[in-house]
């Protein structure tokens, strides 16, 4: 510890002590001899050498290098007595000229002070290893000089390292500051040594470049006066200075302390070094410290230092005040918060948390107690208990709060109000979807078998189908038709059990299913549950979604549902769930099984022109704001809008091209409306010139004449007051009329015509290539996702020999097409041989078979007979019947198979003008099942073998259509 102490009662009074008294640095005190020193008090033998020597016990590296006071006889020149804490100085330091330049990267080291250092050199680490152990453990230590262009506060000390460690010899030269000091190296332990600042030098010339070493000239503090009263108020100033920064850091004290015991009596160039090196200021303006040899310039920029250390303190102090007020405050407000607590509990004023949560909860199960299970009156009995027993504090108090919180909220035995009126319930269904007619009978069904029994159960129903034809939406219309709450939450990408049967209440967040949470926001318990995209489950880590549903799907496990948050049985056999999916195969068997799929087809172009002019264009008329009066969009419009644009089997995209025309429309009339108010203005102020104009020359000629009389005057003043209330309303009146006449909005028209203008080019062309098919091409039917298309099936024979018959297939086909392209190569043989024995034509023929629409894949097994035809067609040189369309799987043997997608091919025979289809004969039933519309005008054959479809195909016109 530092402490200033001294007889004279003037000094006592000038300067107090910088530290407790408790902490001593030996027997007598260090500061003592500081005071001493710095006023001439204590006279000291001149006689005596007192050289300071600095050291490290080489035993035990870990501690900081202690400096011990050798006092020797000069004229003695005996030799110190050996020890392992001093290291032998001779020659003395001042003996070298030539020493190992050691770089410094942050803050350059003062006299007295230790620094360590990093050598990952291992040239330099050996020179001072060498050194060390020639008695010779001497360095100058060097600040490094920022690199030119960058800015040292921006550079970490990992990047400052390594690029010391880059520099070697020259450039490492250029960069070191002239000025350093000469360290002396107290011990080396690793890649770190520890070094200790003797006096300060200057370089001079360079001497070797690996390891770097240096020629030094020693520098001397230049003489100045000690009894100089400037400098001994700047030196009282800095010590008054420290005292004040040593009242608020412990840190300092120990710097204080360690420096007396290294340097040992206080001059005031020391004072002034050991300011500057405990500072926080930057590593230039230490140099500029360490670079100034005059005493009190070195005791000016050290006291600027120190002061800057004290403006830091202050701000450092309020902070730490303001942050322990407001500790403190809010450790108040606490404390009143609960006396305040406390207060009113005792007046009855307040209950505390625990008895408020007990009685919101009773107050809420209340109304259902009647109705709810007596296992869950048991569960939520037991868990209030448990929560006046438990701490609020604790963590299995907000468990049980939330459990209670989801017990009471649900609507045990709460149900609606259902509607068993069919014809209000088919009302409903027709106001919101047309065509549906399997979904329709089906929940007409359900409502029927209701009101026979007096109540509902509930079903699992599945609407499957392509996408935007109406299955998501169906659902609501459903719920608002049965008077039911509806919830809708899709499955799709689901890979979570936990989220179809919740999460363990131990578990941090845990939460209920799906159909719990959707029991609390309905608040009832029969609802109707949409749940969307059921054949798109996932499957992961937490499980398999799609077994979790088997019990929440099947009708004799769903009256005892168990969440695994809830931990108690639900009733879920009065919900009626709706499950949508576009592809039926992708759903798991044992879960398909536990519902009734309903599939929905698609909608023909009589079915869309219905629900576009019924549906789509109101709903989209009235969001884009316009009036009926002001568009007309024709039946042709919405015929080639369907047809060449929206083939899909739904009518999503059929709805994003209806907006698209009207918000062009939208944008057309603004315009115009823009234009026609524009018209009106430029008009009224026109006008207003105008009578301006009237006005100021009626004034001028009344100036100018003056003679009139006061009752002239008068008179024609009420008759200018009457005259220009008279002509406003008949001006304002004829502006109305003007301005309802320019905003009247030419009716927009929407027709085939114009139709690109709105939608652009038409995205889809005409299917049919050729008015009649040429030799060797029959049109076939396929299914697409679109709805359904016809497809071309051409052959032609690529050469012709004694036993080339082969056959190339192209256009993109599957396995399984091609498999059927062989079936019908081999069987359209044998017909040929039985139909003309000597045609050879097949063996000796290389066929080449193609599916237009190259680029689109094709697969199935439903174009084989169309194969067939085409190949007999190019065998016989005959083109098959005009307007015919066949599809159906040809086995070797000639027998036809089913196949699937009847509407969907029947649609696109329509659409391609066909006048004949043959089908096989086990699609008859499918194929009666369709609407009436969709079969009109169609004649229709269904065969079981191909010899029928020879017959039909290359028959005589006239006995073929009859």
């Amino acid at each position: 510890m530092l402490k200033l102490l001294s007889s004279s009662s003037s000094l006592h009074n000038r300067v107090n002590s910088l530290a407790p008294t408790s902490i001593r640095t030996g027997s007598s005190a260090p500061f003592l001899r500081v005071l001493s020193s710095l006023t001439g008090l204590a006279g000291r033998n001149r006689n005596l050498g007192c050289r300071v020597f600095f050291c490290s016990d080489a035993s035990d590296g870990s501690e900081p290098p202690v400096a011990e006071a050798e006092v020797k006889e000069a004229e003695s020149g005996a030799e110190a007595k050996p020890s392992s804490a001093i290291v032998s100085t001779n020659p003395r330091p001042e003996d070298y000229l030539t020493v190992i330049a050691l770089p410094l990267p942050h803050r350059p080291l003062f006299p007295g002070f230790y620094m360590p250092i990093f050598v990952k050199d291992p040239k330099l680490m050996a020179a001072l290893q060498d050194s060390r152990k020639r008695q010779a453990p001497y360095a100058g230590a060097f600040l490094l000089k920022d690199e030119p262009g960058t800015d040292p506060s921006f550079v970490s000390g990992s990047e400052a390292d390594k690029n010391i460690y880059d520099l070697k010899g020259k450039e490492l030269f250029n960069r070191l500051h002239e000025v350093g000091t000469l360290a002396q190296i107290s011990s080396i332990q690793g890649d770190q040594v520890i070094l200790i600042g003797h006096r300060r030098l200057r370089i001079t010339e360079m001497v070797s470049e690996e390891p770097l070493t240096v020629k030094v000239d020693h520098l001397k503090d230049k003489p100045y006066n000690k009894d100089d009263d400037v400098i001994k108020a700047t030196s009282f100033e800095v010590i008054s200075t420290l005292r004040d920064v040593l009242k608020t850091s412990s840190l300092w004290r120990d710097h204080v302390q360690t420096y007396t015991q290294h340097i040992g009596d206080f001059n005031f160039p020391r004072l002034a070094d050991f300011g500057a090196a405990i500072s926080g200021a930057n590593k230039l303006q230490c140099q500029e410290v360490l670079e100034e040899l005059d005493v009190y310039k070195r005791l000016k920029l050290t006291l600027e230092l120190v002061k800057k250390e004290i403006e830091i303190t202050k701000i450092q102090e309020s902070i730490a005040k303001a942050i322990e007020e407001k500790i403190s405050g809010e450790q108040r407000r606490y404390l009143l918060n609960e006396q305040l607590k406390a207060i009113k509990k005792e007046l009855g004023l307040e209950t505390d948390d625990k008895t408020a949560l007990s009685a919101k909860f009773r107050e809420r199960l209340e109304p259902n107690r009647e109705k709810c299970p007596p296992h869950v009156l048991q569960v939520i009995e037991e868990e209030l208990t448990k929560l006046q027993l438990l701490e609020a504090s604790s963590s299995e108090f907000n468990v049980t709060r939330n459990y209670l919180d989801w017990l009471t909220a649900l609507p045990w035995g709460n149900f609606s109000d259902e509607n068993f009126d069919v014809l209000h319930a088919q009302k409903i269904l027709d106001e919101d979807h047309y065509g549906l007619t399997d979904v329709k009978e089906r929940i007409l069904e359900f409502i029927a078998v209701g009101k026979l029994r007096g109540t509902s159960q509930g079903k699992i129903i599945c609407l499957s189908g392509p996408p935007g034809v109406g299955k998501t939406s169906i659902g609501r219309s459903i719920a608002r038709a049965l008077n039911r709450k509806f919830f809708r939450f899709s499955v799709g990408g689901l890979a979570d059990v936990a989220e179809i049967k919740g999460h363990r209440r131990t578990y941090i967040g845990a939460m209920p299913g799906k159909m719990v949470q959707c029991l609390k926001n309905v608040g009832t318990a029969n609802p109707l549950v949409l749940i969307d995209e059921i054949d798109k489950l996932g499957r992961g880590h937490a499980g398999d979604p799609a077994s979790a549903l088997l019990e929440l799907l099947d009708p004799e496990q769903n009256a005892n549902f168990l969440d695994h948050y809830l931990d108690v049985p639900i009733d879920l056999s009065k919900v009626l769930f709706v499950c949508t999916a576009n592809v039926v195969e992708m759903i798991p068997n044992p879960l398909l099984d536990r519902m009734e799929v309903i599939s929905i087809a698609g909608y023909i172009t009589d079915e869309k022109m219905h629900i576009a002019r019924d549906y789509l264009e109101k709903s989209t008329r009235e969001s884009c704001g316009i009036k009926p009066e002001q568009v007309e969009v024709t039946e042709a419009a919405l015929l080639a809008l369907i047809e060449n644009y929206c083939r899909e089997s739904g009518v999503r995209n059929l709805q994003k091209q209806i907006e698209k025309i009207y918000r062009k429309i939208a944008l057309k009339l603004v315009r115009q409306g823009v234009s026609g108010e524009n018209e009106v203005t430029e008009t009224n102020d026109a006008e207003v010139v105008q009578v301006n104009g009237l006005v100021q020359n009626t004034d001028d000629s009344k100036n100018q004449s003056g003679l009139e009389s006061v009752e002239g005057d008068s008179h024609e003043q009420v008759e200018s007051s009457l005259e220009p209330d008279t002509n406003k309303d008949a001006k304002e009146t004829e502006n109305v009329n003007e301005k309802e006449a320019i905003m009247e909005i030419e009716k927009v028209l929407v027709d085939k015509e114009n139709l690109s203008d709105f939608v652009g080019k038409p995205v889809f062309h005409a299917e049919r290539i050729f008015d009649r098919t040429p030799i060797g091409v029959v049109m076939g039917l396929a299914w697409t996702a679109m709805g359904g298309s016809t497809l071309y099936i051409e052959t032609t024979h690529v050469e012709q020999g004694d036993g080339k018959g082969a056959l190339i297939l192209t256009g993109q086909l599957g396995d399984v097409m091609k498999e059927s392209a062989q079936i019908a190569h081999t069987v359209a043989r044998a017909i040929l041989l039985k139909e003309e024995p000597g045609n050879t034509y097949f063996a000796n023929t290389k066929l080449h078979l193609h599916v237009p629409a190259g680029a689109t894949p094709k697969d199935g097994p439903s174009a084989g007979c169309t194969m067939i035809t085409s190949m007999l067609s190019l065998a016989l040189n005959k083109p098959v019947k005009k307007d015919l369309a066949m599809t159906g799987e040809v086995t070797l043997t000639g027998k036809i198979l089913p196949i699937g997608g009847v509407k969907e091919k029947t649609i696109a025979a329509r659409r391609g003008e066909v006048k004949t289809i043959i089908f096989p004969a086990a699609n008859r039933r499918d194929y009666d099942e369709l609407a009436s519309n969709v079969k009109e005008g169609l004649n229709v054959h269904f065969v079981e073998e191909y010899s029928q479809i020879f017959d039909l195909a290359f028959g005589d016109d006239e006995s073929s259509e009859k």
